[in-house]
């Protein structure tokens, strides 16, 4: 593969599939605690409308919402979607409902005594969901999150079949040019890789801050575990 295939195509590719891993990931976290929170929520229809969200996105296709969104969509409303930005939005609200369960799982697990004593503080449902509820429950999330967010990544190879140049449709406008199917490919599983192993271990420095920020020593915690 030569220099200028690399430059032109490949390099193009790796950043966007950054900007979509980055921006669908955003907003995969927004949607994830607005939903899961709201899967906690007192009001039973606030509870019940997350929940139906929640079904609608873990039971529909990423790559059919993708195609509705930018197929359909400019047909029902007379406007249409760039494709980076409908595949974000596809991907965003797929892999947020998949955070979701996360949020709202790591919210149940927080023992009812820390509830009972926000409860005895007299502090208010949002205090006590911001000041005793997340600060314990964000740590239990980042190891999910951390394999939603490499499942994202991949997901992300969907996009080509927009025409949106990430690594994956640069490796086959690359393979079309060269006819060198295993180098190429090759190529391309290592810089998958590399981008995963990077996400990996920038999650591991979050987690290892957040749990710091409870009095979690993760060290010991690990040690603990090991005997």
């Amino acid at each position: 593969m030569t220099a200028g295939l690399w430059q032109h195509w490949i390099l193009p590719g790796i950043w966007t599939t950054l900007q979509l891993t980055l921006y669908s990931a955003v907003l995969a976290t927004v949607v994830a605690f607005g939903i899961g929170m709201a899967r906690t929520h007192r009001l039973w229809i606030v509870r019940f409308l997350a929940g139906v969200y929640t079904e609608v996105f873990r039971g529909t296709s990423a790559l059919v919402l993708m195609f509705w969104l930018f197929f359909v969509v400019p047909g029902l409303i007379g406007w249409a979607f760039v494709p980076m930005w409908a595949a974000v939005l596809a991907l965003g609200l797929s892999y947020g409902a998949y955070g979701a369960e996360v949020v709202r799982g790591a919210l149940a697990s927080v023992t009812p005594a820390q509830r009972e004593a926000g409860i005895a503080l007299n502090f208010t449902p949002w205090q006590r969901m911001r000041l005793i509820l997340l600060p314990q429950a964000v740590p239990e999330m980042i190891p999910p999150f951390n394999n939603l967010l490499i499942e994202l990544l991949k997901g992300t190879a969907l996009v080509s079949l927009l025409g949106i140049g990430d690594v994956s449709f640069a490796a086959y406008l690359v393979r079309l040019a060269t006819q060198e199917s295993a180098q190429i490919y090759s190529i391309t599983l290592v810089i998958y890789f590399v981008i995963a192993f990077l996400l990996t271990r920038g999650m591991k420095v979050v987690e290892r801050r957040t749990k710091a920020g409870i009095g979690i020593d993760v060290k010991a915690q690990a040690a603990g575990g090991t005997r």
